[in-house]
């Protein structure tokens, strides 16, 4: 079971668990329809979130193919442009122009579907763009099409991909 099944399958448990095993006064102050809502809406994006990196996935191992936007083969912005699209999420079809879609964030706000953008220098151009697949305490996992295909990478563990300017844009919210 991937760590992604394991999550939708135990939010709920967890949701509820930390809505009931809250303080009395804590309970008044986060129950009822308002705290209700949150609460599922959080649940909502977290599912969606997994729905579209699951989607990722799947096409791992899918070979690389310039100006690719089809399981055919992909290039880093056409896996981009293929799954978010597969989820109602209009995307360009370029990194340059993906890069400004959607909100930025830190990398500590990055969460799974996020996007991350590289530059080989600050005043330099796009030219890759990966998902965040996992961040986390032990490092942020990308998921992202390069010349070795469609493959998961650890950030952390990549001196090529560290060394690169990074920026991180929410795209998940701009759903059609």
């Amino acid at each position: 079971m991937t760590v992604r099944r394991l999550v939708r399958a135990v939010l709920p448990i967890i949701a509820l668990v930390g809505i009931t095993s809250c303080s009395v006064f804590s309970q008044a102050l986060h129950s009822g329809p308002i705290a209700e809502a949150n609460t599922k809406k959080v649940e909502k994006e977290i599912l969606f979130r997994n729905d579209i990196v699951e989607e990722a996935e799947e096409y791992l191992g899918t070979r690389y193919r310039s100006a690719g936007k089809s399981p055919s083969g992909f290039d880093c912005s056409g896996l981009v442009y293929f799954v978010m699209k597969e989820h109602d999420i209009s995307m360009n079809s370029s990194a340059a122009t993906q890069e400004k879609q959607g909100v930025r964030i830190s990398k500590k706000e990055a969460k799974p579907g996020d996007l991350v953008f590289f530059r080989r220098s600050l005043g330099g151009r796009v030219f890759h763009v990966a998902m965040v697949y996992e961040n986390d305490k032990s490092g942020m996992t990308l998921i992202h099409s390069t010349s070795r295909g469609v493959v998961i990478d650890k950030l952390e563990d990549s001196a090529y991909w560290r060394s690169k300017i990074m920026t991180f844009r929410n795209v998940v919210n701009n759903k059609k």
